[in-house]
């Protein structure tokens, strides 16, 4: 239980993994997205906007859409994001009540616990993606790292090997890839030449169309999205739209890791 008394799990504090509990808790009563955010205050984007991090950063997804029906479809917690909003619930009440013996808790399911740690995270970078460590290569001063998504696409970061020590990486370990928006490239050939070390396929799933800029969403597989914020023009000029395949391309050095 290492690091939640400290602090990483600051229930007095609800803030950010408060409004995203909030927001699972909804999505699970109301079955809509548009309802849910309303319900705690969100924008519909912003709302997305979390359930796609909070995915992201899961080892599988906590929300997905679900189709068809007399309503013509909704959204719906899986049983892994029903699992960690009653775990949620659990600890958040033996925080309050028994602070002192929080690390007694025997049974308490710590596959879980660990979602909750990473959806906690208030991180400015756009995309955070969860996977575990395939392979570490260290040369005279740097490293590549290569982090295996659930989906099997692998994200290739190069970091120091003193980043690499200090983090304590080894294989296997599960980590999160954190990737500003503004170093992503999208491009609408998959077989582009580029030095770029990531060039990695996927599906636009929503594009946000403003008068001047516009956000793109890219499925890299199991619901992991990637978010690039580009030109409406670009989109126009591109050819973009939801359903087409695409390249996200992504220089090494733009990956950061967490632990």
């Amino acid at each position: 239980m290492e690091g939640i008394v400290s602090g990483v799990m600051s229930f007095d504090k609800p803030a950010l993994l408060e409004k995203r509990i909030r927001l699972l808790e909804a999505i699970a009563e109301t079955g809509s997205i548009t309802s849910a955010a309303k319900r705690v205050g969100l924008s519909y984007k912003a709302a997305w906007e979390a359930v796609d991090t909070m995915n992201n950063l899961s080892k599988n997804p906590l929300v997905v859409r679900v189709t068809g029906g007399s309503g013509g479809g909704g959204t719906t917690l899986t049983p892994l994001g029903v699992e960690v909003v009653a775990n949620y619930s659990v600890l958040k009440k033996e925080y309050e009540r028994f602070l002192n013996r929080l690390s007694t808790i025997g049974n308490f399911e710590m596959n879980s616990l660990k979602h909750i740690q990473r959806i906690a995270m208030q991180i400015s970078a756009r995309n955070q993606l969860m996977g575990k460590i395939g392979e570490i290569k260290q040369a005279k001063v740097n490293a590549e790292v290569s982090i295996v998504l659930k989906s099997g696409v692998v994200l290739v970061s190069t970091i120091t090997n003193s980043a690499v020590e200090e983090l304590g990486l080894e294989i296997g370990d599960e980590v999160v890839g954190i990737i500003k928006a503004s170093s992503v490239l999208i491009s609408n050939t998959l077989d582009i030449a580029t030095s770029a070390r990531n060039k990695l396929g996927g599906v636009i799933t929503d594009i946000k169309l403003g008068d001047v800029n516009a956000q793109v969403s890219v499925d890299l597989g199991g619901r992991r999205i990637i978010k690039k914020k580009i030109t409406s023009e670009s989109v126009k000029h591109l050819g973009l739209s939801v359903g087409k395949k695409v390249c996200a391309i992504i220089k090494s050095s733009s990956i950061l890791i967490g632990k």
